[in-house]
């Protein structure tokens, strides 16, 4: 009896190149949004920045509109409510804390994304992801200890910002099917805009005139980690397992720590540099694992042919 093939292979080295890439962008969000936060307020900057993203991909999906139909409306209202719970906790948890600090917290969906799926569709959580969560518990305990305030608000904001994207993963894989990755990109990024413009409306204070760097922010943050990174995702994601995109993407908080250091003068407490270690070895080391149980069965798969 012929045997199927796994469904494991080698990353194309140029999906890992873009991939990377994509957390190198994801990671420079965290500065810029904290220099845009200098002069406005953080529900006022998200509206900004998706209201330019969408200006961007409505200009992209020229041409497609005769593709929209009610089914990715609703569809792209859906996943559009989890990115903006997502987004909208990133920037109130980001406001109220450290972008290092930030970045590793917001990496812990990596662990709820099989968490949720286990108390939603009783999918299986193997050990390697149960000793994970462990590990994370134990970095955000000593992140609670370190630091001037402790386990702060924004902290607890992040970590929830972490949930909710998660949330938005399991959206995207479950509702959406064959639609037009433009179109659902286009009314996502609606939906976050008009949810932030009414919030900013409700909670933020009248606008002042922006100087450049917060202009600059806001073109970057609608720019590379909304528009390009979606597009860069969704089009080289696929060549990767689950496994081996969440490894890559355990590189997103190491940015950002690069960053809050060069850029904002961030500096971490010995405790909280053992937290951040333990959160990102929570996420790394169980998706490394699983990455190289992969590699082992395709290599026996192969000696076998």
């Amino acid at each position: 009896m012929e045997t199927s093939r796994p469904a494991i292979s080698r990353v194309p080295p140029r999906a890992v190149f873009f991939l990377v890439l994509t957390t190198v962008l994801w990671g420079g969000s965290f500065v810029f949004n904290k220099l845009g936060f200098r002069e406005l307020h953080p529900v006022t900057f998200a509206f900004f920045r998706f209201a330019l993203a969408t200006a961007l991909m409505g200009v992209v999906c020229i041409g497609r509109y005769g593709l929209m139909n009610r089914d990715i409306t609703l569809k792209g209202i859906k996943v559009g409510l989890a990115l903006s719970a997502a987004n909208l906790s990133f920037v109130f948890g980001l406001n109220e804390t450290t972008v290092s600090r930030a970045g590793f917290l917001n990496n812990l969906f990596v662990l709820f994304v099989p968490l949720l799926g286990f108390l939603v569709w009783r999918e299986r959580i193997n050990r390697f992801l149960c000793s994970g969560i462990m590990l994370a518990l134990a970095g955000l305990w000593l992140l609670a200890r370190g630091g001037a305030a402790g386990f702060s608000r924004g902290d607890l904001l992040s970590t929830v910002c972490a949930f909710c994207i998660a949330m938005h993963i399991l959206a995207v894989s479950k509702v959406l099917k064959d639609e037009d990755v433009y179109l659902v990109t286009l009314v996502q990024l609606v939906t976050v805009t008009v949810i932030a413009g009414v919030l900013s409306l409700l909670l933020a204070p009248p606008l002042t005139p922006l100087g450049p760097v917060t202009i600059g922010s806001l073109v970057y943050c609608a720019v590379f980690p909304t528009v390009l990174c979606f597009t860069l995702q969704n089009t080289w994601q696929r060549y990767a397992t689950p496994a081996q995109a969440g490894l890559i993407y355990t590189l997103d908080p190491v940015w950002s720590l690069i960053g809050g250091m060069l850029v904002l003068g961030e500096r971490l407490s010995p405790t909280e540099w053992a937290g951040c270690v333990l959160i990102f070895a929570g996420v790394a080391v169980p998706v490394g694992i699983m990455r190289f149980l992969e590699s082992r069965t395709l290599s026996a798969y192969r000696r076998a042919e």
